[in-house]
């Protein structure tokens, strides 16, 4: 398993190209038992970007997805969560996320303080190997895409694998209505 193609990309089972991956990622993955379950390709990280890859690679936006790190303060203490969204929605930070973190106020987190929290490189975070305890918010449209392209901890690579799979990440939350239609581009 672990061989995927959608438009111009064809992965290769993770297992046999751990060097593709930030190294929380791989732990992850392993951990998981997953090396062999998810697919992972070598990408022109100049390309990393959700919409420079689906154009790329002549890709349905229904197929990638986007890890984004939101976080909030409650009595003085930051709650961080990753959400999860397809790339035709937006994560709705400002009511469910606010409301799921028990926060006045969430916003997205610093490019730096993201990078050196997750221990990944910004535009290639992904839900897979994130900090122990942080929830994983998931829209439920991810689970019902099929195959999903995401970030693979770095930007020269990207991870394909069954959306339900990240349904099962530890601290997973798979909510219903998280992602609002983006506005037409």
């Amino acid at each position: 398993m672990g061989v995927f193609t959608l438009g111009g990309l064809t992965t290769a089972p993770a297992s046999s190209h751990t060097e593709l991956l930030a190294p929380p990622t791989l732990a992850a993955l392993d951990a998981l038992g997953w090396l062999d379950e998810v697919g992972v390709v070598e990408i022109d990280p100049d390309i990393s970007d959700t919409a420079a890859t689906r154009d790329e690679f002549g890709l349905d936006a229904s197929n990638l997805a986007n890890c984004v790190v939101v976080a909030g303060k409650r009595e003085g203490i930051e709650r961080i969560a990753a959400c999860v969204v397809l790339s035709t929605t937006r994560a709705d930070v400002n009511s469910t996320v606010k409301r799921l973190l028990d926060v006045r106020k969430a916003s997205f987190l610093p490019m730096d303080r993201a990078v050196e929290l997750t221990g990944m490189e910004y535009g290639g975070i992904t839900p897979i190997g994130l900090p122990d305890g942080w929830p994983v918010l998931v829209d439920a449209r991810v689970l019902d895409a099929g195959v999903v392209i995401i970030g693979s901890g770095v930007r020269r690579s990207k991870i394909l694998l069954p959306g339900r799979l990240l349904g099962e990440l530890p601290n997973a939350q798979v909510i219903e209505g998280l992602g609002l239609e983006a506005p037409a581009s």
